[in-house]
This record gives structure tokens, sequence and C-alpha cells, in this order.
């Protein structure tokens, strides 16, 4: 998860470094001021909050609270789920924690968080986005509150399409028309980068096929790689694939798209998070070209709904052994509603969508934010379970059925054996 997150932050280069929020990052949550006056320990990513965004937030915090003190620890991703799952087994653990929107539910399901059921309302739950809700709940119960969703575009070279007479497509249709005129009109250049592992671009294909990565049997869990849904998007991936030299057996990540292979040109288009963009961009700029990218929507298989795409995110959550549960409980409301998040979304210059669909701000044209902000009701994320994160670690099963195919192997065969080691780790609490 740790990529994905970072990734979906935001622009790089709009972010600014919170190493200097105040605290240390020893995590021990023992802080406590002179004569009985409190104060709460609060572990934040790396890159997810703008240090004069949080900065301010605590002082308002604060001044409310007579008397407290907020100390926001900065975490980073290298094994933080080892470090989350100590700190909330032990007695004084930090009281609110930031916490990807796929692992919430793997840390609810062990108890170390505490159930927000009750706080539903001050939280702002009516006005929560519903694609990024799943992550936070488990068995009927609220866990944490989330806080913020970003996902992927395209992100197109102006240039390039005007060459070729292209225009942003929306659908799946005139999406792969547009890559033949790319191609047609410069055959050195990669009409899209797409690696053959960016498993995250073939969830939301495979969501709008109508299949899922895995499905609930019973009580137990099944993999849904091996179905006539799962190859009808594998096959479309494969399509798109087909128009890019990007490795098969590779992610986005290896090597790192934004910064590793856009910078060096040949690239008409790419699927990325806002922070990928930005990257590029600064990429580009410091080796003294000029970078002017368009974003559009991932297209839908018809003009009516863009392509559904996967919500990385976090939420926010409050320690079920925490010294000071209800003071927390009331900065977790603090920093989640309304103005909070509309000043959230500003700081982070559109990279992110905050969860509270009455805190949109409105993106500027042309944006890689506006773009993202048309899918936000087509975004999913993966199965509701303490077990995904199993699903997830390398080799990933996903990954591998992917590489498979795109080699030749029958989608069925490959979705079959993929659906094996599914099952075996979902089924791992």
């Amino acid at each position: 998860m740790k990529r994905k997150l970072i990734a979906a932050i935001g622009v790089a280069g709009m972010m600014v470094s919170i190493a200097a929020c105040g605290g240390s990052d020893s995590g021990d949550g023992k802080d406590k001021a002179e004569g009985g006056d409190k104060s709460l320990t609060v572990w934040v990513m790396d890159g997810s909050a703008p240090k004069e965004w949080i900065d301010g937030v605590n002082k308002e915090f604060e001044a409310a609270h007579p008397g407290v003190k907020v100390n926001v620890e900065v975490q980073q991703w290298t094994d933080i789920q080892t470090k989350v799952t100590t700190a909330l087994s032990e007695d004084t653990p930090p009281d609110v924690l930031e916490l990807g929107n796929t692992q919430t539910t793997g840390y609810a399901v062990t108890g170390g968080l505490a159930d927000l059921t009750g706080d539903k309302e001050k939280l702002g739950y009516a006005n929560w986005s519903k694609g990024m809700l799943p992550s936070a709940e488990l068995d009927g119960k609220l866990y944490a509150a989330p806080w913020w969703a970003a996902s992927r575009v395209v992100i197109y070279d102006k240039a390039a399409y005007k060459k070729a007479g292209v225009t942003p497509p929306k659908t799946r249709d005139e999406w792969i028309d547009g890559l033949k005129k790319l191609k047609a009109a410069d055959a050195k250049s990669q009409p899209i980068y797409l690696p053959g592992q960016s498993w995250y671009v073939l969830a939301g294909f495979l969501w709008d096929e109508g299949g899922e990565l895995a499905v609930k049997d019973g009580d137990k869990w099944k993999g849904g790689l091996a179905t006539p849904q799962a190859a009808a998007a594998m096959n479309f991936y494969k399509e798109l694939q087909s128009f890019s030299t990007a490795p098969k057996d590779k992610d986005e990540a290896t090597p790192q798209q934004s910064v590793d292979v856009v910078p060096k040109g040949g690239v008409a288009s790419w699927i990325g998070l806002g922070w990928e963009a930005g990257g590029a961009i600064a990429a580009i700029e410091k080796a003294g070209k000029k970078a002017d990218f368009g974003y559009f929507p991932i297209p839908g298989k018809t003009a009516d709904k863009p392509g559904s795409v996967f919500f990385g995110g976090s939420n926010l959550a409050v320690a079920e052994r925490s010294k000071n549960q209800e003071l927390a409980k009331e900065w977790l409301a603090f920093v989640t509603n309304k103005k909070q998040l509309q000043s959230y979304g500003t700081a982070n210059k559109g990279g992110i969508i905050p969860v509270d669909t009455s805190a949109q701000v409105t993106p500027e044209a042309g944006s890689f934010a506006e773009a993202m902000v048309k899918v936000a009701e087509v975004g999913r994320i993966t199965p509701i379970t303490g077990g995904w994160a199993n699903v997830e670690t390398e080799p990933n099963p996903i990954k591998g059925y992917m590489t498979k195919v795109l080699k030749g192997e029958d989608p069925q065969k490959a979705g079959e054996e993929a659906d094996k080691v599914i099952a075996e780790r979902i089924n791992q609490q």
C-alpha cells in the first residue's frame, strides 16, 4: 500500500516537508504536560499533511482546548505496518493514526482501533464519499474516518496529441483509435507507456466488466480472476499494452515511470497519479525542457461514464488503548470537518479528493485535479477484509497473472493459478 498512498498525495514539488511539524518520531505516546494538562500524539505519514496546514489546524484546536498540546509525529512508509501493529499492542500507543485505506480493517480485526460508531454524526459520516466509506467499516461498525483519496488519470503530451490529430477520448474504442493515430504519426514514440503489472489499472477494467478481484464465498473468500469478466478486462489491458514497449514483468515503479521513463521523451501518454505528473514536470524542467501535459479520465466502455478507478487514500483512526480517547475523537472530528478539509484540499493544490463530498474545492480548468474529480463517483477500493493486505504481498499473484497473460498464457488457466494464491492469502487474518 505504501507506494499508492505516497502516490495519491499530490503533485511533487507542491508538498512541503512536515518533518518539523512538532514532536519526535519516537511514537511512545507518553507526552504529558505538567499540572494535569493533556497532550495528544498523532501519527501522520510522510507527505500527507503540508506543514502550514497541520500547524494551523493544531493551533486552532489547542486554542479551543486550553491545556492541550497536539504532537504530530511523522512516520515513514518503510515497514510501517510492523510499527503500527506493535504500537497498537502497547499501553501507550499514539492517540490518532493515519492508516492506508486497505490496511484499516486489518487493524480493526485485531481490536487495535477504537469503535467510532457512536461518533458518526459529529464526524460528518453522512457526507463521506461512498467509494471510500467501506474501508473504514467492519461488520457494521465504524473504526476510522476516511480522510483523503486520489486516483489515476491519463496524462498526455499535448504536442504529440496535436501532431497526430487526437483529442481526449470518451470511450475505450476512441482511446484505441487515438493510440493507432499516435503510432502512425510517430513510429519512434510510445503512444502509451503501460508496464505489464500496473494492477491498479487492471482493477478498474475488471470493475467495468462487472468483475471483482475477490468475492465472499460463504464465510471464506475466493479469487475473481478465473472469470470471463477478468479475461475481458485483461484482454483490453493487453490491447493497450501492445502500444507500449514497457516491460511485461514490471510495475509502474520499476522503473519509476514518472521520473525514470517519461522525462527521457518518446512517451505520448501514460496513466498516473498527481504526484507522478508533478514529478515528471519537475524532472523535465530540470533538464531544461518544457512539459506541457493534458489530463483526461480513463475512458469507460461508453461515453456516459468514465472508467472505474482504484481509490488510493488514507483514513484516520483512534487507538483503542489511547489514554485520551475522547479527546482524540474530538481532534478527529475537528480535523475532518468541512472547513478543515476544504483548507486541506487547497493546501494540497488539488492533488487529493477530501472524503467529505461537501468539502470539494473547484479545481482549475485543465488541471490534473479536474480530471481526477470527474471520476470521484466511480472510484472503488480493494476487497474489505483484514486478509487483503496478504494478497498485495510480493510476489503479488495479480501481477503474476497479468504477466502470464501478456506473454501468451490462457487467461482462464492463469486466473485459476492466481486465484489459488489469492484464496490462500486472503483467508489468513
